[in-house]
């Protein structure tokens, strides 16, 4: 009696066993390889979380209206809502962009685009997220050595000397006196343009590095580092801004062009009557709406499973009065208002 019941359970039982390997069997997801992005090829949805450096600089307000356009016309083209998740700081702080970056990935963001304001504070969550499954894309100012897929931006050595040559080519033949507004210390992109800025320097001989000046990049703190600046060292005749974060306000508009020259990085609405009054007769300009129109659109490629390169290319912009026009006009037509009617003549 035993015998004949244990042979009639032993299918029950295999069938039972059965079901449990494959109850137990891993997800597809959970099989793919750290750093493999769920597929959205399919998805109706797809959120995209957005991190600059700080929300008061108006280089990056630009980038989300670039970012928030890629995903519109992304979306449209392909039957699916994209949208961009703006979790960027007020002030640049790289512990509070490292804790939104684990907060994105516990709220179910499908991808993540940043611009580090400390690579060293947010390499760990960078990698943390990758591991999740939740690619990262870095734009202007990068974590090297992360598992991030990839990059858009410039060179920023190249981008220091650019400054340097513009800067000794408007000068003149005299003594040009240098000091480099250098913006946050911790930013990897900032210290290597400092660093192209010095290079570039040893080519002229009638050029000396005066002071490397360091501040909050707000318009205010950087205009009130700069008057310091020329307050206790007079010599001061030419700056290296390798950003243009003080010409965003009118304070610095009272130099006098024939005794100091600026060249500087970005050229926003804001800062042509800089270039118009000749008190930075060159601007070098980040197309910064790229900054988040690209990176949408190379986020979006790797979810879909193509190849994305891991460095994208950002050239500069030379503005100056030959091409003012030009530019406002170009501004104009990547959404900004604030632009001075007398620019787009």
């Amino acid at each position: 009696m035993g015998s004949r019941f244990l042979s009639a359970a032993l299918p029950l039982l295999a069938a039972v066993i059965a079901a449990g390997v494959v109850g137990c069997s891993p997800s597809p997801e959970a099989a793919k390889p750290e750093g493999t992005p769920v597929a959205a090829g399919d998805k109706k949805a797809i959120k995209i979380t957005l991190i600059a450096k700080s929300s008061n600089n108006p280089v990056f307000m630009s980038a989300k209206v670039g970012a928030e356009a890629a995903a519109k016309e992304l979306g449209e083209k392909s039957g699916r809502t994209i949208t961009v998740d703006w979790r960027t700081p007020n002030e640049e702080d790289g512990q509070v962009q490292a804790q939104r970056i684990a907060q994105a990935v516990n709220d179910g963001t499908d991808a993540i685009i940043l611009a580090a304001s400390d690579a060293a504070k947010v390499k760990g969550a960078v990698d943390d997220a990758v591991a999740k499954n939740v690619p990262v894309f870095t734009f202007d100012s990068d974590v090297a050595g992360s598992k991030r897929f990839g990059f858009y931006g410039a060179d920023d050595m190249a981008v220091g000397k650019q400054v340097m040559d513009e800067l000794a080519k408007i000068a003149g033949s005299g003594p040009v006196n240098v000091a480099i507004l250098a913006g946050n210390q911790n930013a990897p992109n900032l210290q290597k343009r400092v660093e192209g800025v010095k290079e570039a320097a040893k080519a002229y001989p009638n050029v000396k590095i005066i002071s490397v000046v360091n501040h909050v990049e707000s318009p205010q703190d950087a205009s009130a580092a700069v008057t310091r600046e020329m307050n206790a060292k007079p010599e001061i005749n030419a700056w290296a801004m390798i950003g243009g974060w003080p010409l965003f306000n009118t304070s610095l508009l009272t130099m006098d062009p024939a005794k100091v020259k600026i060249v500087a990085v970005d050229a926003l609405p804001a800062q042509l009557a800089y270039v118009e009054k000749g008190i930075a007769p060159v601007l070098l300009a980040q197309p910064i709406y790229d900054w988040g129109y690209k990176s949408v659109g190379f986020v979006v490629d790797k979810l879909d499973g193509k190849e994305v390169a891991e460095m994208n290319q950002m050239d500069l912009i030379r503005v100056s009065k030959d091409n003012l026009n030009d530019w406002a006009k170009q501004l104009q037509k990547w959404g900004m208002t604030d632009i001075d009617p007398k620019f787009l003549k």
